[in-house]
């Protein structure tokens, strides 16, 4: 079996450099999507005419939102520097949402500094008054990090709130091997819980330990993103939440996975990143699901057809000129 990830795309610029090339979309750029129903935006998140350029009068009933945390250009953000940025594209999130919308938020807790940037930002979103608070949901990883010196890290958290009254649709999955136990002495016989009941499937809650985390062996590893959210959490986000042919939005695209899951559900996504290799990597993700039926590329990569371990010189010199899109991209 092959082995041929990316590093880091958000720790490596030299090799985000020797992607550019590749890129169909600028800053500034909206891929339009033949079939016309996702949109794809290079742009700033915190730019309001941008956003109203990819939202084109439309309004979302879901936004899944996954910022990165105190990462810009590879440059190191102060909590509150971060916070305000936050505030900024939350506001926008806001006016893009329908009256009656769901809105969640993936977002990290540093146990070595003070539990950034959480709890700043659950304070923050106390100044959104058309925001309410209805669920602190934590995701578990399968594998994690820390010291012998500390519990290990194995969470992610993801705040979930409401405008208005949206819908929600329970979600049931299979019962987790973890939630086996439950033990009880029934006509003096020890039972087990799952012995007891009656489905095979429970109720999810706000704990998420049913959710596999992504690596390189899975098809929809998308090498290079670090932060890529498995399309059963993001999935399990769309149904509860949005309804067949609503648009849903976020605005870090990252590795499309919200865009893709509502591909799969059909819903119609409208997503943004600042950096145009996101962009690229989300528009070869769904083209890639739409030709093979394939969720990503395993051990592989997106420009596995461009890499061959030295990309050249000459396709940066084209980026440089190019001045042209595609024709499937659109100015607005």
């Amino acid at each position: 079996m092959k082995n041929n990830p990316l590093p880091r795309l958000d720790t490596n610029q030299e090799m985000r450099d020797e992607l550019l090339p590749f890129c169909r979309l600028k800053p500034g750029d909206i891929w339009v999507d033949p079939k016309e129903r996702h949109r794809i935006a290079c742009i700033d998140a915190t730019d309001y005419e941008a956003v109203q350029q990819l939202m084109r009068g439309d309004l979302a009933h879901l936004a899944i939102q996954d910022p990165p945390y105190n990462l810009v250009a590879f440059e190191e953000r102060h909590i509150h520097e971060f916070i305000e940025w936050c505030e900024r594209w939350v506001r926008h999130s806001s006016l893009v949402l329908a009256p009656d919308s769901s809105f969640y938020v993936w977002l990290g807790a540093d146990q070595n500094n003070a539990f950034q940037p959480l709890p700043d930002f659950m304070i923050m979103m106390r100044k959104f008054n058309e925001f309410a608070s209805r669920s602190f949901i934590t995701m578990r990883n399968q594998r994690g990090y820390g010291t012998q010196h500390n519990w290990m890290a194995v969470r992610q958290e993801l705040l979930y709130y409401i405008k208005g009254n949206p819908c929600f649709q329970v979600q049931y999955t299979e019962i987790p091997k973890i939630l086996r136990g439950y033990y009880k002495e029934i006509n003096g016989r020890t039972t087990e819980n799952m012995e007891r009941g009656k489905s095979e499937n429970i109720r999810a809650g706000n704990v998420w330990v049913d959710v596999q985390q992504v690596f390189y062996r899975m098809e929809e590893n998308v090498s290079g993103c670090y932060a890529q959210k498995p399309l059963k959490s993001i999935e399990r986000i769309v149904l509860a939440s949005s309804g067949r042919d609503d648009i849903v939005v976020d605005f870090f695209a990252h590795s499309g996975a919200t865009l893709l899951a509502c591909e799969r559900l059909s819903r119609r996504c409208y997503t943004a990143d600042i950096d145009p290799v996101y962009c690229e990597i989300t528009i070869r993700r769904l083209e890639r699901y739409r030709q093979f039926g394939r969720t990503g590329w395993q051990n592989g990569h997106p420009f596995e057809d461009e890499f061959d371990g030295a990309l050249n010189h000459a396709a940066s010199t084209r980026y440089a000129e190019s001045t042209a899109l595609t024709s499937q991209t659109t100015l607005f």
